[in-house]
């Protein structure tokens, strides 16, 4: 069988077309941008990929077009498929029906920290042998890849919230049928589609309705709009962690279940949001059989994702960071996280607003206080639709607010010193920020 993607260089509709050639199918696909690190890894698996949405593409003739969400109404080749009534389905429903069908679905779904808890859960499967399969927003550097299919009923998938496609405009996580759901987290985000919390806690209420009656939810238990959601209705068997009635971690890394100690988590990653994340794969791996204390060895040897907290380079003295973050929670965590780790030492935070909902500006009021334990503040500005120099105006002369990336990088550079940390947060390439930081850097 032969499937064609359109938008194949996305994290996810890439580790798609990563897992149907694993398959046995015939992968071909196109993207407005295909660039490394996806064109590099889909090429290295022998995916043509090809440039552009050309309607000459239908001369592949595939057997099915798989449609990213990136596509919408008056892409050319799109449209030639609508005019053609050629067969197409979304990426999340050919996973579903093609490959997820006779699996254990794991799916992690939460407004941070999915990736990183789909890893973490992902290896702890594999440390305890059971050969997981997986589909993860981001490189686990356990495994070095985002996606792979193997003979295990085993698979994690990270559950986005977002939505499926321009004809499907249900989360991507409603068609995965999982027999175990993590529900991590949960606030406002993607203001490009959902028009309110409420909007977002019904798509998780969808989730939690595909849930078996043998199945699990894993429950963050501080979450009061997680608590709405299940109040909506409920069918499965439900953990909560966080709370003294669950699973929880005090201030020892000691975790316990029902106030029960099963073991002490012993690792270098920072940040209580790392604490609940490790909770949450913990209380999962347990629901496909894995001892607690086995879990609790796996992460021990569990070493993060790309690009969540990842050094990137020291020059002179100074550490360059590259972080995913991209929502004031996100951002808050990830700098507090860092604060604990290097305790007075500098901190210059480097953000890039470059999400839909942060282009928007629905979050713009809360940045100051996500930033407010850095040192210095450096702001990318192109191509916002609000005022990031008025927004970030409470922090004063901390903050630094341009719109050219070269003259950001300068600005940076003048101000580091030796032993300062640079933090980069962005979840997009931020226009190669930190190899030209530390090149500068190291003049």
């Amino acid at each position: 069988m032969h499937i064609h993607i359109l938008g194949i260089c996305g994290t996810f509709m890439g580790g798609i077309a990563a897992i149907a050639k694993q398959a046995g199918y015939r992968v071909t696909g196109c993207d407005a941008n295909v660039y490394p690190p996806m064109s590099t890894q889909l090429e290295a698996q022998g995916i043509e990929l090809i440039e552009g949405f050309g309607p000459e593409q239908l001369e592949l003739k595939p057997d099915i077009f798989v449609i990213g969400n990136v596509v919408s109404r008056g892409n050319l080749l799109m449209e030639e498929i609508l005019n053609r009534n050629l067969p197409y389905t979304s990426g999340p429903q050919w996973l579903a029906d093609m490959l997820l069908r006779d699996k254990w679905v794991l799916a992690v779904a939460g407004t941070h920290g999915k990736t990183t808890t789909s890893s973490m859960l992902a290896w702890i499967l594999e440390y305890a042998g059971l050969n997981p399969g997986f589909l993860i927003g981001g490189v686990p550097q356990n495994f070095g890849i985002s996606a792979r299919l193997t003979e295990s009923p085993f698979f994690v998938i990270e559950a986005d919230e977002y939505d499926t496609a321009f004809f499907d405009k249900r989360s991507k996580f409603v068609h995965y049928s999982p027999r175990t759901a993590i529900l991590n987290n949960l606030e406002f985000d993607h203001a490009d589609i959902f028009a309110d919390l409420i909007a977002i806690e019904t798509q998780f209420h969808h989730l939690v309705r595909t849930v078996p009656g043998n199945g699990l939810i894993v429950n963050n238990g501080r979450e009061d709009s997680l608590q709405r959601v299940l109040k909506r209705g409920c069918w499965t068997p439900v953990e909560s962690f966080g709370c003294n009635d669950g699973w929880n971690i005090d201030a020892d890394n000691s975790v316990t279940l029902h106030g029960e100690v099963q073991g002490t988590l012993h690792w270098e990653l920072l940040g209580e949001h790392n604490r609940m994340n490790a909770l949450a794969a913990l209380a999962a791996a347990r629901h496909t059989g894995v001892p607690v204390v086995q879990g609790l060895a796996a992460l021990g040897e569990f070493k993060n994702v790309k690009r969540r907290m990842e050094v990137r380079g020291v020059v002179n003295g100074i550490t360059v960071y590259d972080d995913f973050a991209h929502h004031p929670t996100a951002i808050d965590t990830t700098v507090v996280g860092l604060r604990h780790k290097v305790g007075a030492t500098r901190i210059l935070a480097v953000l890039e607003p470059r999400s839909n909902t942060m282009k928007l500006g629905v979050m713009k009021n809360a940045l100051p206080g996500s930033l407010k334990d850095a040192d210095l503040v450096f702001c990318y500005s192109a191509n916002l639709g609000w005022d990031a120099a008025a927004a970030l105006a409470p922090l004063r002369n901390k903050a630094v607010v341009e719109d050219d990336l070269g003259a950001l990088i300068e600005k940076i550079a003048t101000a580091a010193q030796p032993g300062d940390h640079i933090l980069v947060m962005s979840n997009g390439g931020f226009g190669g920020i930190h190899e030209k930081l530390l090149k500068r850097l190291a003049r």
